[in-house]
């Protein structure tokens, strides 16, 4: 398949800890958003395809403002108004990277359709104005494949209570199932199950992708 803009790795209640590479981002490549229902470490996932396919990393965790943090420190849900700014920023981030023919992968759990296509779109969706009068330019849109990793609530919770250092306690784990929409026609997904090891979920996306 084509490569698509940006690879965003999505998932639920799946971050972790992952190297950091020079400048604290993978070397990834042009523009893809790979989304991946993460039961594994979504981050570690993202990091390692970004080093594989030498594109550029960001995991969505780093951007969450500190009144989020301090929300799931307590055991507290996002909601969709927590939630919304942060999307929209990411959105911002891929755009421009994008733009210069960078290739990205970004780790995030993008939980409900919205919210993917808040990544894609930005938040109103609309065209945008262009400098000759009369016309629109195209809608700046980033080109997403999403990667959902299937798996059951008692094979993610027993790997998330195995997490250390995140902000996230594992309590949080049922609110997010409870909004998870998981891709579907017409987005542009494919489906692993979580029970396969890293290697194998890493040689099938490289494969789809070839």
């Amino acid at each position: 398949m084509a490569a698509p803009g940006a690879l965003l790795v999505m998932g639920v209640s799946g971050s972790g800890n992952h190297p950091r590479m020079k400048g604290g981002a993978a070397q990834v490549g042009k523009g893809q958003l790979f989304e991946y229902l993460c039961l594994l470490h979504r981050s570690t996932v993202g990091a390692l395809l970004a080093s594989e396919l030498g594109w550029k990393f960001y995991d969505a965790d780093d951007y969450h403002p500190e009144e989020n943090r301090m929300k799931m420190r307590k055991g507290i849900p996002l909601n969709d108004q927590d939630r919304i700014p942060w999307l929209c920023n990411l959105h911002d981030i891929l755009l421009r990277d994008v733009a210069t023919g960078q290739h990205v992968v970004l780790a995030c759990s993008a939980l409900k359709k919205v919210y993917r296509d808040i990544l894609i779109r930005g938040k109103d969706g609309a065209p945008r104005k262009c400098d000759e009068p009369g016309k629109e330019e195209k809608l700046a849109e980033v080109n997403l494949l999403v990667v959902h990793l299937n798996g059951s609530f008692e094979a993610i919770s027993g790997r998330l209570l195995k997490r250390q250092g995140h902000f996230m306690p594992p309590e949080l784990l049922q609110s997010q199932f409870d909004i998870l929409e998981p891709p579907s026609a017409p987005e542009n997904f494919i489906q692993i199950s979580v029970d396969k090891n890293l290697s194998e979920i890493i040689a099938t996306i490289m494969k789809v992708l070839k």
